[in-house]
């Protein structure tokens, strides 16, 4: 029903749509007795520029934009120290997997211990009432949300679609294909622990190396710049050299906050969302873009037909 949704809404044959792909899958369930399915889809055709003259003014359909990643800024070559990522939380996991495809071999220093001994210190806690204070719920591979429900939603806007690139790597990682087009993506809390340990291994397969049990308690600072830090850990006391070092220090980033503020330079915890085909493809929205104008809605509910056309609220981005 979908594809003929597409064909009607592009006047087309069905040997014209070469290729269909799910972009964006939501509901509408406002109406209890008339719950809808909202597509966003990315149609291929072999009409492609007749079809993009004919709906120049028509906002619902559009070129699909270009979704895949790239990184800000070329990878400078062959640094003299590695960079240092302080903190293995999904900032920290996805800083050190950028760093790690660049090539520049990044060291993350991580002050918990590895997920799956993590997971045993927690619910030791949980269930025993024994606490380690440097792996708990809130410290240790996967940060303080390895251990909640695993939605992968929120408010923030994302023009550049980011967001894309952190589902595919789930998705790679072993999280369900259709978090990649779900509006309201969800993972699954026994999901997590698996999909962490294959990052994991994929920054190092890359040539990064994670350090667990290494608390950062200071910034070295030379000339007003960072150099690199110093750490504890069961063996005693080290400093690392870097020019380049990361704070993925999550949501309780105590020490790290107190060492910049003594080297007089700032900080601010990090977030993450925890939270793509060639450019001749065309976009077609199955919303409105206000509520004032109609569109054609492919849609679902178990009692009736599919396609309704009716005026429908803009989609959340």
């Amino acid at each position: 029903a979908l594809r003929e949704a597409v064909l009607a809404r592009l006047g087309i044959a069905g040997n014209d749509l070469l290729d269909l792909q799910v972009y964006r899958r939501g509901y509408d369930a406002r109406r209890r007795s008339h719950i809808q399915l909202v597509y966003t889809v990315d149609a291929r055709t072999a009409r492609e520029e007749a079809l993009l003259a004919r709906f120049a003014g028509d906002a619902h359909v559009q070129p699909i934009p270009a979704m895949d990643y790239r990184p800000p800024l070329p990878a400078p070559a062959a640094p003299a120290h590695r960079p240092l990522v302080i903190g293995f939380g999904p900032c920290g996991i996805f800083a050190a997997l950028v760093l790690a495809e660049l090539g520049l071999r990044p060291i993350v220093l991580e002050r918990g211990k590895a997920v799956r001994e993590r997971t045993k210190d927690t619910w030791g806690f949980w269930r025993g009432r024994v606490l380690d204070p440097e792996s708990n719920v809130q410290f240790g591979e996967g940060g303080a949300g390895t251990f909640s429900d695993g939605k992968l939603y929120s408010g923030i806007k994302d023009p550049r679609f980011l967001s894309r690139k952190v589902f595919q790597e789930f998705v790679a990682a072993g999280a369900p294909e259709e978090i990649l087009y779900s509006s309201k993506p969800h993972v699954g809390t026994f999901r997590l622990v698996s999909m962490v340990e294959s990052l994991r291994a994929r920054i190092i397969a890359l040539g990064g190396e994670i350090r667990f049990r290494q608390r950062v308690t200071d910034l070295l600072i030379e000339d007003g710049a960072v150099r690199g830090v110093v750490t504890e850990h069961p063996g005693g006391r080290d400093e690392i050299r870097s020019d380049a070092v990361v704070l993925a220090v999550g949501p309780a980033p105590a020490t790290p906050s107190r060492c910049c503020t003594t080297a007089a330079c700032s900080s601010r915890p990090s977030r993450s969302r925890w939270a793509s085909g060639s450019s001749t493809r065309s976009r077609w929205s199955t919303a409105a873009v206000s509520a004032a104008t109609p569109a054609t809605r492919c849609s679902a509910r178990p009692t009736t037909s599919w396609c309704t056309t009716r005026k429908t609220a803009a989609p959340s981005t």
